[in-house]
């Protein structure tokens, strides 16, 4: 469903709230009625929000860590980033993610396979 123009939006909010109409007789839902209310007081504005839920990654905090082994496992394959991210941090993320959050930083990743990076992911495993 298309969301409510900007006009429309606000003569709901102000239907019930200056002219003092009820939730029920505004001729809305009333869940749109109190939704559209507490963002014009949480937000100070009616414009659409974006669809769905804010996701929330453990990659948005740990540009300083990816870096970090980035450089120290210049060949790794991003699956042995995440494992090793998963070591370091204790957070776990996807290979998506990972490639993701990559390209963000503009760290470019090889093809190519590790042994050294694999040596050391299984001298990690075998230690813990």
């Amino acid at each position: 469903m298309k969301a409510y123009s900007v006009d429309i939006r606000e003569k709901i909010v102000a239907a019930h709230i200056e002219e003092k109409i009820s939730i029920r007789q505004v001729a809305v839902s009333k869940s749109l009625v109190q939704k559209l209310v507490k963002q014009q007081k949480s937000h100070g504005n009616l414009q659409p929000l974006k669809p769905g839920k804010p996701r929330f990654s453990h990659l948005t905090n740990a540009e300083l860590e990816l870096r970090e082994l980035v450089s120290e496992n210049q060949d790794a394959t991003i699956a042995e980033l995440c494992e090793l991210l998963a070591l370091k941090t204790g957070n776990w993320v996807s290979r998506t993610a990972m490639c993701r959050c990559l390209q963000k930083l503009g760290l470019n990743r090889k093809k190519k396979h590790c042994t050294v990076a694999r040596q050391q992911l299984q001298e990690s495993k075998n230690s813990g």
